[in-house]
């Protein structure tokens, strides 16, 4: 009869965080995630074979929770025109916790490497523009605000811009307006692939 796991995959992506936001996602090892989660080196390689296969899982739980919680703000609106962009909007109203910032920052530099983790982010971005795309009473306008929310998003995350809290207010009201504006001259190409 086989062993039960009783190690958590949850602790141990826990762990992967702690050492990607104190080392850095490149000087990660499997050592080093095993001390901060407690549990031999043996137990990290039962479910990721490779460093690479735990910053992918790392990065895959990222994503999972970002999407989650846009859904939930999505879903609490309740009935509204263009519900995914609006709902992204009232989610980024919540800037990443602090305590996520160091490690979203070593990500996106692990993901500057590679382009198997870069894969992840943009079939997920893919994804969430063609919803925004897809449930939007204004299209041309639903992928502009996209585009600016991404953008504040990322110069947060990466720790190159930060407003205060009237300020970064002031920014998503913009933003949100962009939903509805019209811009320019009218195309056919909002579903071209991004890539």
């Amino acid at each position: 009869m086989a062993r039960t796991r009783s190690i958590d995959q949850e602790s141990i992506l826990d762990a992967a965080e702690a050492v990607v936001a104190r080392d850095g996602a490149t000087r990660l090892t499997l050592e080093a995630v095993a001390a901060q989660a407690g549990v031999s080196k043996a137990s990290v390689l039962y479910d990721y074979k490779n460093k690479q296969a735990l910053i992918a899982a790392v990065v895959r739980r990222a994503t999972a929770r970002d999407n989650a919680f846009n859904q939930s703000r999505i879903e609490a609106l309740g009935s509204v025109d263009s519900p995914t962009i609006r709902g992204r909007i009232d989610a980024a109203s919540q800037p990443f916790p602090e305590e996520f910032g160091a490690v979203a920052l070593q990500l996106c530099a692990a993901l500057a490497q590679d382009q198997t983790l870069r894969g992840i982010i943009q079939t997920n971005q893919q994804q969430t523009l063609a919803s925004v795309l897809d449930t939007a009473k204004n299209p041309r306008g639903a992928r502009l605000a996209y585009l600016a929310l991404e953008g504040l998003k990322l110069l947060e995350s990466l720790d190159y811009l930060h407003w205060p809290d009237d300020v970064r207010r002031s920014i998503l009201d913009d933003i949100n307006w962009l939903v509805d504006s019209q811009p320019g001259t009218p195309t056919d190409n909002l579903h071209t692939p991004l890539v």
